[in-house]
């Protein structure tokens, strides 16, 4: 371990190397701020690996790391009954997070930020209350420096988290598993009966896939992802993978790697410990309900930390920590709270899954979730709509229609 008094000292520690993190540091270092990135490495995230056109735009993500665009989402209900819905004049991109977290760790590294493999074990403060971040190499070698900042961006289960800010280890998640497979040719479309769209994400509502989520086949160009994610403890996400790639005829192709990890279900109440630690991304709760997706909304947390952080460094006051999540919370918290509404309800069996299906095929309710996935907000511009989905939904909720 590094003696005390030639301990290095950072600006900022950014723990974990993910999305939300190399966001982070990225912009921290383009303030001008000594930024310390450390990521454990040799991991890829199991991710479905969509982002929207506004992430895109809004972080200057280049065409090189598209592997995909996606026109399309195919929703199967529980009887096998597919719903189309076509993205109109807009796509969704996909990427693979190996290549995709890579280039953002490079740019942050670009950007000035000092990088470097590790795990992070402990944080404990010197005789002034500067942070200490104790990691150790890959190589087993214990190396601490200082920290007048912290931003734990280290996943669901965020061990920054759980020792600096209570409730952090209460956090509830679904468990995800995928298996990135060798995408079909053009002859295995043409056999099969629903066929396999290399521009389109298939996404399966089944309690026999996911008893209380989803399962997914999406499109990543030469490879796809296979995947299924569920809170319930004792359902095999393995053997819903292996189903779901039987029943689809995906069983034939090449398996590359397979991947685990969980996926936080409720943004935390709190995501600063008052004094000089913020988490962002997964390790603060941040992924959206019913529809999982998390690199957006990490991207976005990372860059909210790094603002409330320059602003705590620039003021010396930590009151500035709590920005990130008031700001995240008056852009994104009654997207979140209605999709968590929707996900308690509509995933709970499979009657009420079929439903939800049925749903799904209303052109009104089609436009206004792309345009809320793509551009991160609600669609004022057609109350008529918002009203037909809404005395749709009841009809559905009280049984007056019956799946279509």
């Amino acid at each position: 371990m590094n003696i005390n008094n030639a301990i290095e000292t950072f600006d900022s520690v950014v723990v974990g190397g993910g999305p939300a993190g190399a966001t982070a540091a990225t912009d921290l270092a383009r303030q001008g701020l000594s930024v310390l990135l450390l990521d454990r490495g040799g991991r890829i995230k199991p991710c479905g690996g969509a982002i929207p056109p506004k992430l895109i735009e809004e972080f200057c993500i280049p065409d090189s790391l598209l592997v995909a665009r996606v026109n399309s989402a195919r929703i199967i209900s529980p009887t096998d009954r597919g719903v189309d819905m076509p993205i109109d004049d807009g796509f969704v991109a996909m990427v693979d997070r190996d290549e995709f977290d890579e280039w953002l760790r490079c740019r942050a590294e670009t950007a000035g930020t000092t990088r470097r493999t590790g795990t992070f074990k402990k944080l404990e403060r010197d005789s002034n209350g500067i942070s200490l971040i104790h990691y150790l190499t890959k190589e087993g070698e214990q190396h601490t420096v200082r920290a007048r900042t912290i931003i734990g961006a280290d996943g669901a289960r965020s061990e920054v988290g759980r020792q600096s800010i209570p409730g952090a280890d209460k956090v509830p998640y679904v468990a995800a598993y995928h298996e990135i497979i060798e995408s079909p040719d053009a002859a295995f479309h043409a056999k099969t009966e629903n066929g396999f769209d290399k521009a389109r994400c298939d996404i399966y509502y089944n309690g026999e896939l996911s008893p209380d989520f989803y399962a997914w086949i999406f499109p990543h160009g030469k490879t796809t992802s296979v995947g299924v994610g569920s809170a319930n403890k004792g359902f095999s996400l393995r053997a819903a993978v292996a189903n779901l790639r039987q029943l689809t005829g995906l069983d034939e192709s090449v398996t590359i790697r397979r991947e685990g990890a969980p996926i936080p279900l409720k943004a935390m109440a709190r995501w600063d410990n008052g004094k000089d630690v913020i988490l962002a991304g997964d390790a603060a709760g941040v992924v959206a309900p019913a529809s999982g997706e998390g690199i957006y909304y990490a991207m976005h947390t990372g860059r909210l930390a790094a603002d409330a952080v320059t602003e705590c460094i620039m003021s010396n006051d930590a009151r500035a920590l709590r920005t990130a999540r008031k700001r995240f919370m008056r852009t994104h918290g009654k997207i979140f709270w209605m999709l968590g509404i929707m996900q308690k309800f509509w995933y709970a069996n499979d009657k009420r899954r079929e439903r939800f299906v049925s749903i799904c095929n209303d052109p009104d309710v089609q436009y206004l979730t792309w345009e809320a996935y793509m551009h991160k907000r609600f669609v004022k511009a057609k109350p008529a709509a918002h009203a037909r989905i809404f005395f749709k939904d009841m009809a559905h909720l009280l049984g007056i229609v019956s799946p279509q």
